[in-house]
């Protein structure tokens, strides 16, 4: 089944709780099993198993299970999502930018 396009808005609201940010954060430094992910959490497996389902309908995260053990790795495609958003408002941002400082250049000429 095809993964659907992913939204920016998903990825913030993955990233906009702390104890998801916490799991990324470890994740980003190498594969973990569930356990290992919820032990320094202090949150239980369901727990982390819910926050891990809102990671992965993001796109941050991936999980596979290997007989008995689930692991979570961290998946690009979440944060590509997130960054060509911000590309496109640095564009935009930059483009308001160029325009003001060509007003502001426009006012400096002395009129004669």
């Amino acid at each position: 089944m095809p993964r659907a396009k992913l939204r920016p808005e998903r990825v913030f609201h993955a990233l906009g709780d702390p104890t998801r940010r916490a799991m990324v954060e470890r994740l980003s430094e190498r594969p973990h099993s569930v356990s290992a992910l919820a032990g320094p959490l202090g949150v239980t497996l369901t727990a982390v198993a819910q926050h891990l389902a809102v990671l992965e309908e993001s796109g941050l995260v991936r999980t596979e299970k290997i007989g008995r053990v689930r692991t979570a790795r961290l998946e690009a495609a979440g944060l590509s999502t997130l960054e060509q958003w911000i590309k496109q408002r640095r564009t935009h941002f930059e483009r308001q930018l160029d325009r003001l400082g060509e007003l502001l250049d426009e006012d400096d000429d002395p009129l004669v």
